[in-house]
C-alpha cells in the first residue's frame, strides 16, 4: 500500500491544481471511503481507496496535457462561471482530459493562459516562490513620474498586504514627447493577486486602460491571436519544470569568495616581508653618536 497526500492524488488525477485541491479538502468536498476528510495532512492509497471530489470518483491519472491559450477580453479564467459568462474552457474544444487554468487573468484583460491537468507543474508555475515570472504589457493613463514607478517596483501595500518587489520598464509614451499622452510599460511579476497590476497603478493615480500578458515564465508566443490555442512542446514543458535552475549557480559563485581572501592575505604577507627586508638599509645612526660628534665640532 502506497500512501500519498490527498491534495497530490487529486492534482495527479487532473481535478485541480494542488493549491485548489487543498481548498476542496478544507471545504469538506473530498471523501475517502465514504468519510469526509478535511485535514490537509491526510493520506490515502489512490490504487485501493475510494476517493471522491464533489461526489465524482477519482480514477487513474489521465495523460498530462499542456495548452497555451490567448485569452480574449471578457472571458473568465475559470472552469465554470455562476453568471454564465464564457470561460477559457469554452474556448478549448476537443480536449477530453479535465484541464484547468493555472493562475488567473482578470475578465477585462487579455493574453496568455496556461491550461493543464498536471498538478505539480501547475503548483510550480503559480506559486510566487518558484521563480515563475509573468510578463505584461500595460498601458496607463498619463505619464507617471519615475519616483512613482520606483515606489511600485519596491512594493506597496494593497488590501492590507505588501506586494513583492517587481520589475517595471517604461516602453513608450503616446504623446509628442515623454511628458505627454499615455504610457506603455513592461511589468514582470512573481505573484498574481487579483487585479494586482490595475490596483498598483490606480494607487499612484495612473489607472490601467489596457493590459496584456505576453509571457509565462520562459513561455511566449507572439503569433497567437485572441481565442487561439496550441499544445506546448516537450521542450517548453521542460523549460517550465526547470525554472529554478538558475538560483543554485549564484550559490556556487559565492563559494569562491574565501579563496579570494586567501590570495589577498598572501599578497599582504609578501608585502610585509619585503618591507621588513628593506629596513636594515634605512637604519638610522644611534642618537648618542650624533650628539658626540656635535660636541666635538663645538670644542
Amino acid at each position: 500500500m502506497e500512501l500519498e497526500r490527498l491534495q497530490k492524488i487529486i492534482a495527479h488525477a487532473g481535478f485541480a491544481s494542488r493549491r485548489e485541491a487543498e481548498t476542496m479538502i478544507r471545504e469538506g468536498r473530498v471523501t475517502v471511503n465514504g468519510r469526509v476528510v478535511k485535514e490537509l495532512g491526510s493520506r490515502a492509497d489512490a490504487a485501493h481507496d475510494h476517493i471522491k471530489v464533489d461526489g465524482k470518483l477519482i480514477t487513474r491519472a489521465e495523460p498530462h496535457r499542456y495548452i497555451l491559450l490567448y485569452k480574449p477580453k471578457e472571458v473568465m479564467t475559470t472552469v465554470e462561471d455562476p453568471q454564465g459568462r464564457r470561460t477559457v474552457i469554452d474556448l478549448v474544444r476537443g480536449v477530453r482530459e479535465r484541464i484547468y487554468p493555472v493562475g488567473r487573468l482578470d475578465f477585462h484583460s487579455e493574453g496568455l493562459v496556461l491550461l493543464t491537468n498536471d498538478g505539480d507543474l501547475a503548483f510550480k508555475v503559480s506559486h510566487p516562490t518558484n521563480g515563475s515570472v509573468k510578463t505584461y504589457h500595460v498601458k496607463v493613463r498619463g505619464v507617471p513620474e519615475q519616483r512613482l514607478i520606483d515606489k511600485l517596483q519596491r512594493g506597496i501595500t494593497l488590501d492590507g498586504k505588501r506586494t513583492l518587489p517587481c520589475e517595471i520598464k517604461r516602453v513608450k509614451t503616446t504623446g509628442r514627447n515623454e511628458e505627454e499622452g499615455n504610457s506603455w510599460f513592461e511589468v514582470k511579476l512573481r505573484e498574481g493577486r487579483t487585479q494586482q497590476i490595475r490596483k498598483m497603478f490606480q494607487a499612484v493615480g495612473h489607472p490601467v486602460s489596457k493590459l496584456k500578458r505576453v509571457a509565462i515564465g520562459p513561455i511566449s508566443d507572439p503569433k497567437l491571436t485572441p481565442g487561439v490555442w496550441r499544445e506546448l512542446s516537450k521542450q517548453e514543458v521542460k523549460m517550465l519544470t526547470t525554472m529554478k535552475d538558475a538560483k543554485p549557480a549564484k550559490q556556487r559563485r559565492t563559494t569562491t569568495r574565501p579563496v579570494s581572501r586567501k590570495k589577498t592575505t598572501t599578497r599582504t604577507t609578501t608585502r610585509t616581508k619585503t618591507a621588513s627586508k628593506s629596513k636594515p638599509a634605512a637604519k638610522k645612526k644611534p642618537a648618542a653618536a650624533t650628539r658626540s660628534k656635535s660636541a666635538a665640532r663645538r670644542g
